[in-house]
């Protein structure tokens, strides 16, 4: 058992598998949460802490050496994350330069401002506005902070937990039942998945390497695969027969979007699916010491999860 302390704030699908590859290691663990909610093991500490809150945060960051912090907005709308975002990190990026705890955040591709090339950590962070534009301010955000900080960014996720995601709760069940799976803008251009667990490795690695702090480094991610493709991997994984695919044209979700604001906040990122999209980990890989896991693998363990939870449901 490790004598050092670890924070997680939030216990999402990135957070959750943080704080169960720590344990896993015999580190210890504290995870914050509004709900008390994590993972059960005996190196982790549950606690509920509302992480908005200097003075309780303070607390919790008692004797941490690094802090990983994966709370979300409270609604995919622009609106919300620029109303929490940023005040939150700040919240903690305060916190932890008091204690010299090194901050490491999940990010995400929206910043990149040049998507139509293969985006590499050296690509420009410069999107603006919108949802986009945050995740932009954020990142300088955490540049110009005295607090030691790291991105580490991956694309969409798929895996145990990802539940609110592309290929997540919108195919992989589908997939398994056999049922006709709806992707947005396109099903036959190519995009980057992150494996969740590929993600939480990366982060821990750049939390424990002082060299890599004070940049944005890439999670490990494999080639680029279609809608098409990824669904159809899910479905040779699970020995079921090839799901079929409905497509959503941009078109008709942008006219939906002069009515609907969630339909609006997904149109502002058809970008992603109408064009190629692609994500490049190779420098990040190597210094980091990770590679992505076999595609077979992270597929397998996807499918037993979303079997598990369906098999809990059905009780």
């Amino acid at each position: 058992m490790s004598n050092t302390m670890y924070v997680v704030t939030g216990a999402g699908p990135v957070g959750w598998t943080i704080a169960e590859q720590l344990a896993g290691r015999g580190e210890n663990v504290r995870v914050l949460t509004r709900s008390g909610s994590g993972p059960d093991h005996p190196l982790v500490e549950r606690l509920r802490v509302d992480v908005s809150d200097p003075a309780h945060l303070a607390q919790a960051l008692d004797g941490a050496t690094a802090v990983f912090h994966c709370i979300h907005g409270s609604a995919y709308r622009a609106k919300a994350w620029a109303a929490e975002l940023p005040g939150a990190e700040r919240v903690v990026m305060d916190a932890a330069a008091a204690t010299g705890a090194v901050v490491v955040f999940p990010e995400s591709l929206y910043s990149y401002s040049e998507p139509d090339k293969t985006i590499t950590e050296s690509s420009p962070r410069e999107a603006t506005g919108g949802k986009r534009g945050i995740r932009s301010a954020l990142l300088k955000d955490r540049q110009a902070h005295p607090a030691n900080t790291v991105s580490v960014v991956a694309g969409d996720f798929f895996g145990s937990r990802a539940r609110m995601a592309h290929a997540g709760e919108r195919m992989v069940p589908l997939v398994l039942k056999g049922k006709t799976v709806q992707v947005l803008g396109s099903a036959d251009q190519p995009h980057s998945f992150t494996y969740v667990p590929d993600l939480a490795a990366a982060m821990i690695a750049a939390a424990q390497k002082p060299g890599v702090w004070n940049s944005v480094l890439h999670a490990p991610t494999g080639p680029a695969m279609t809608m098409r493709e990824i669904a159809g991997n899910f479905a040779r994984s699970a020995g079921v027969p090839e799901p079929k695919l409905s497509v959503v044209p941009g078109w008709l979700l942008r006219t939906l979007g002069l009515l609907s604001t969630d339909m609006r906040e997904l149109a502002e990122m058809l970008y992603q699916f109408e064009r190629p999209f692609v994500m490049d980990s190779t420098a990040s890989q190597a210094k980091l010491g990770l590679e992505p896991t076999p595609l077979s693998d992270a597929m397998a363990a996807t499918v037993a999860w979303w079997r598990d939870q369906e098999a809990v449901a059905s009780r």
